[in-house]
């Protein structure tokens, strides 16, 4: 598929380029952090979240929230799913990243989504973007194949597991937007073949994007 880069003027409408925020020290520690076969994802990480961007980018970039900073990293080349959160999620590249993102605008009131609407941006390595709470996102993807390194900054909480009261998590089914719901501030549309956990709401139509 077309790649397109973060500066292109397409990018905007699903985010922006972050540069009021020095991610030199953040950068540094996540070549640090492993690389796995597949994809890891750690929504907080001690060391990264020890380094003074942590205050800096609450203060600055979430306006005093508080926050949590993680890491995806590993080697993907498929969509396999989409994902949103009620706020925004910063991405720091460590190393050039891609990624695949869609309008929560264009989801279908049935919460289907048509995978030919995607669109993918190369996130050059040392770059960090703000990822807007209306833009369906995943994973990110390698460059040729290479391993990726991207810290993923949320506000404290998201992607944790959900309350055991929650009433997705004692397996309710619901015909609205809940059903989406797999973690704390985590809505999610799968792809019948994106390997995803049992339960998982498979709303994702058309082909599983590869880069």
């Amino acid at each position: 598929m077309n790649i397109l880069s973060v500066n292109d003027p397409a990018f905007k409408k699903y985010g922006r380029i972050v540069n009021n925020v020095n991610f030199i020290d953040l950068v540094e520690a996540l070549k640090k952090t492993p690389v796995p076969e597949g994809v890891a994802y750690e929504p907080c990480v001690a060391e990264l979240e020890a380094l003074p961007v942590m205050q800096e980018l609450s203060d600055i970039t979430y306006g005093g929230m508080p926050i949590q900073i993680g890491y995806c990293n590993g080697h993907n080349n498929k969509l396999n799913a989409l994902e949103y959160h009620r706020d925004s999620e910063i991405n720091v590249a460590a190393t050039d990243a891609i990624l695949m993102l869609g309008m929560l605008q264009d989801v279908e009131a049935d919460y289907t989504y048509d995978t030919s609407k995607v669109e993918a941006f190369l996130v050059p390595a040392g770059t960090a973007v703000e990822v807007y709470a209306t833009t369906l996102h995943y994973a990110p993807c390698g460059v040729e194949g290479n391993g990726f390194q991207v810290a993923i900054v949320l506000p404290k909480g998201t992607n944790y597991p959900l309350n055991t009261f929650h009433p997705r998590a004692e397996g309710t089914v619901t015909d609205n937007e809940d059903c989406l719901i797999t973690a704390v501030n985590k809505w999610l549309i799968g792809h019948a073949e994106g390997g995803l956990d049992e339960g998982s709401f498979l709303g994702l139509k058309g082909a599983n994007l590869e880069i």
